[in-house]
């Protein structure tokens, strides 16, 4: 290039005017040139990673999806056509195009816009999402409602090979080829499990053989081969074996296809015309229609392009560097379990792990380093993944199944029939467990203890610090049956450890401090802000005892009953659903022993989907944190606003 041609080029990039602020709606994205959506693209880009960097998110999937979310939403009408997310933290960008410009700075805070589609907070928004492998199963019954209903509308769901490795997703394939609805889904193949010195013919080849004319051909040559007396569907077949063997030579279409699906792809996914064309051929194609798209996780940024599993979902970061900013403190749950289960593991070696496509976000990455023989990741299956512990527990060995408390309810009935019907001794841990914070509703654990405590033979219990939880996780590897912990997401509270791990009594709670006025009965990380809670009652002349309970199954019935004939008032504090949780089982408790009179107030999520936010406001918002359990000791004490507590 010559110095003039340097120069002009440089002024001209310098001229250009931005283009995102002037994007409103997916209508404005119709009369721009493929340089203008590039443009576009690099500032979408650019936006995400300045606000994502100040407010923490998921980076590396929004930056993989830029340019296909343009090509989308350039060839298809939304919200006319329906576009369903699957998991949904790929959907900044189509955030930042369908009106949200204005408030994306307030993503996953307070009062702001979530992380995820919410039906709630656009029209674009076709369908509330928040787990892996939904969205073809959302997007066969919007498209079967609409074929019911004479709609000519168009329904997108957009999938990446992640989630595709979930059993739901093929459940959907599998009905969409049966019932032959009009229905496109994009796979978002960001792994490049196809070589790139094929991906250009495979490109070629999928996308002439799938245009409007050639597909029109295709089944015109059908036609007259069929009506060819006693061997047209004989040489038919022929053809379309020569055809697939090619394709499939280059391309995993013969998958798809099999499930009755028309195959494009795979194309590059940040090549614009190429995707503009592949959606426009599948929109004009009818019945199901699958696009498989190449993409690079975290592309543009080149810290998130290195090392994609980093930047999958993260906190505030610095731009420059992609160097977390982080203040000095105690490790996370998450940390001290990976590194406890490494301890554990080099003086038993029938303890294995097993993770559900999150080794990184469970703590187990190092354990998967130290012993690769013992370490499973299934993939998104939660369910394969409990039955598949529940093989490994009859074979003599201790399975331990770290799944995030929000997914473990998707593998509710193999936890039921596979593990605790049989008695197997496999070990559930649960992070995540409570809520969570800017994620939101779709991801907190906010229903674990309710459904599981009424499960037969199951253990369930929560530490109240890191400590406890080394504790608990040793006393879960020696139970001879199915046992389950829950810890919180976040930072532990910063005790010292044990050197020597000991195991805990099952069913034993650990009464605190005394009191006579009360007694505070905690589980979990509800345990520190209660004890917090009682020095602050004291100054006010009130003594509250507060037991750290531990089990929610079994209770301490012996502690809890003394308690109840010492103070004649009890107050119940989880990070749990009030409905069924710990709360419920202290007031069966109750009912069973005959002391009907006690006064009870319980303290947890009320009947409500907690929005995103911080974990401080979440909690205060719930009345379960310091200052709640103050008011609701109070309160009791002083016999004001009793029902009221009661009722919540």
């Amino acid at each position: 290039m010559s110095r003039e041609t340097s120069k002009e080029s440089s002024q001209s990039e310098q001229e250009r005017q931005p283009l995102l602020p002037r994007i409103d709606s997916p209508q404005d994205l119709k009369s721009l040139s493929i340089e203008e959506l590039y443009q576009l693209a690099a500032e979408i880009r650019d936006e995400i990673i300045c606000t994502v960097s100040s407010t923490g998110g998921h980076l590396a999937p929004n930056l993989g999806v830029v340019e296909l979310t343009l090509a989308l939403h350039h060839v298809f009408d939304a919200p006319q056509d329906l576009i369903v997310w699957d998991v949904g933290h790929q959907a900044y960008a189509h955030k930042l195009i369908t009106g949200r410009r204005g408030r994306f700075h307030t993503i996953r805070t307070h009062g702001g816009i979530s992380g995820f589609p919410k039906r709630s907070e656009s029209p674009y928004d076709a369908f509330g999402v928040g787990h892996a492998s939904t969205s073809i199963s959302a997007a066969l019954g919007l498209a079967t409602g609409k074929f019911i209903k004479g709609d000519a509308d168009r329904v997108i769901a957009v999938i990446g090979d992640g989630s595709m490795t979930g059993g739901m997703a093929f459940e959907g394939l599998n009905q969409a080829g049966h019932l032959e609805r009009d229905l496109i889904v994009v796979l978002n193949d960001n792994e490049m499990s196809i070589a790139p010195n094929v991906g250009a013919l495979s490109s070629f080849l999928s996308r002439k053989m799938t245009t409007k004319l050639a597909v029109r051909i295709k089944r015109d040559v059908a036609t007259v081969l069929t009506s060819i007396p006693g061997i047209g569907d004989d040489i038919l077949q022929l053809a379309r074996r020569g055809e697939d063997s090619l394709k499939s030579f280059f391309t995993p279409g013969m998958l798809f296809e099999a499930l009755k699906f028309e195959y494009i792809g795979p194309i590059k996914g940040h090549r614009l015309d190429r995707l503009i064309e592949a959606f426009t051929n599948a929109k004009n194609l009818g019945g199901p229609v699958l696009v498989h798209a190449l993409t690079i996780k975290g592309k543009g940024y080149k810290p998130a392009e290195c090392d994609p599993s980093k930047f999958h979902g993260l906190g505030k970061f610095e731009v420059s560097t992609g160097e977390p900013v982080t203040k000095p403190g105690a490790p996370s749950y998450t940390r001290i379990f990976g590194q406890t289960m490494v301890r554990l593991a080099e003086t038993d070696d029938k303890i294995v792990a097993i993770t559900a496509a999150m080794p990184e976000g469970t703590g187990l990455s190092q354990f998967a380093a130290l012993y690769p023989e013992r370490f499973f990741d299934v993939g998104i299956c939660e369910q394969h993944a409990v039955t598949f512990a529940a093989g490994l527990a009859l074979e003599g060995f201790k399975p331990v199944a770290a799944i995030y408390s929000t997914f473990l309810q998707r593998a509710y009935d193999q936890v039921v029939h596979d593990v605790c019907l049989q008695n197997l001794p496999v070990t559930f841990v649960m992070d995540r467990g409570g809520l969570v914070g800017e994620d939101g509703p779709t991801h907190h654990g906010a229903f674990d203890l309710s459904y599981l405590r009424h499960v037969p033979n199951l253990v369930l219990m929560a530490p109240a610090n890191e400590n406890e939880l080394q504790r608990m996780l040793k006393t879960a590897l020696k139970h001879d049956g199915p046992i389950a912990l829950r810890y919180p997401r976040g930072t532990a509270e910063g005790v010292s450890m044990d050197s020597q791990i000991r195991t805990l009594p099952i069913g034993k709670g650990e009464l605190l401090c005394e009191g006579k006025d009360l007694a505070i009965l905690a589980i979990g990380n509800r345990v520190l802000p209660a004890l917090e809670a009682a020095k602050e009652l004291e100054k006010e002349g009130i003594k509250a005892a507060v037991v750290n309970c531990r089990f929610v199954k079994p209770l301490d019935r012996d502690l809890i009953i003394q308690l109840a004939n010492q103070t004649n008032r009890l107050l119940t504090v989880e990070e749990n659903a009030l409905q069924g949780g710990f709360g419920s089982a202290v007031l069966e408790l109750l009912a069973e022993e005959g002391h009907i009179g006690v006064r009870i107030v319980r303290l947890g999520i009320s009947d409500q989907f907690v929005e995103h936010g911080s974990q401080q406001v979440q909690r205060a918002a719930c009345g379960i944190d310091t200052q709640g359990i103050v008011e609701a000791a109070r309160a009791m004490v002083a016999g004001d606003g009793v029902k009221e507590a009661a009722s919540q």
